[in-house]
């Protein structure tokens, strides 16, 4: 059901129609595990570097391998991110599922490996050659050995996400009542861990 305000929070520092929102009940358990949940069934992304003189550039990335809070991913280190994440490390890997509204934002430090990265063999797949291309060289071939396949790995420092809890029957119930009401449409969780928490949980899973 719509939330109902009182005018003892609308007087408030903290507007309530945002702060209710905030789920902080959810044990970080919970918390992690919807993340990951989330992150998995979605799998491709927007990687946002910051470009010089432009500000914030995205592009759509497949997630090659998720380790915890972590992300490795495959890229041509001849792209122009490589030189973005050089020269400013901070980064923001985003996640959006337009069926359910649930998204994923997390915002990380990157850096950038070598081809001698043994994970590279680890995680390449032959789907990977269509994007590298074989140049007839017998050098780059698009394969695991091909210089210019490198790794990006992200190591998260802050996360949020919405995770929806109604379908879309429901969506449209809560937003028509809450309109109606004066309240505000209870559809989901939103929620976030901070540094602390995703080291706690890196910890855990090392």
């Amino acid at each position: 059901m719509p939330e109902q305000l009182t005018q003892e929070e609308i007087s408030s520092q903290t507007d309530p129609s945002v702060a209710k929102q905030w789920d902080n009940e959810a044990p970080m358990s919970t918390q992690f595990g919807d993340f990951y949940s989330i992150a998995d069934g979605i799998k491709v992304c927007l990687l946002s570097t910051y470009r010089n003189g432009t500000g914030p550039v995205g592009r759509s990335m497949a997630v090659a391998k998720r380790t915890g809070p972590d992300f490795l991913f495959l890229a041509n280190a001849h792209s122009q991110k490589f030189q973005e994440i050089e020269k400013n490390p901070e980064v923001q890997i985003t996640f959006q599922n337009s069926s359910t509204q649930d998204w994923v934002s997390v915002t990380g430090k990157a850096t950038t490996t070598s081809n001698s990265d043994p994970r590279i063999k680890d995680i390449w797949s032959q789907g990977t050659r269509a994007w590298f291309g074989d140049l007839g060289d017998g050098k780059h071939t698009g394969g695991p050995e091909d210089p210019r396949m490198k790794l990006i790995e992200v190591k998260a420092t802050y996360i949020s996400y919405w995770k929806a809890q109604v379908g879309a029957l429901g969506f449209m119930k809560e937003v028509v009542g809450a309109a109606i009401t004066g309240g505000v449409a209870n559809t989901g969780v939103l929620r976030h861990m901070l540094e602390q928490d995703i080291e706690k949980e890196r910890s855990n899973r090392s």
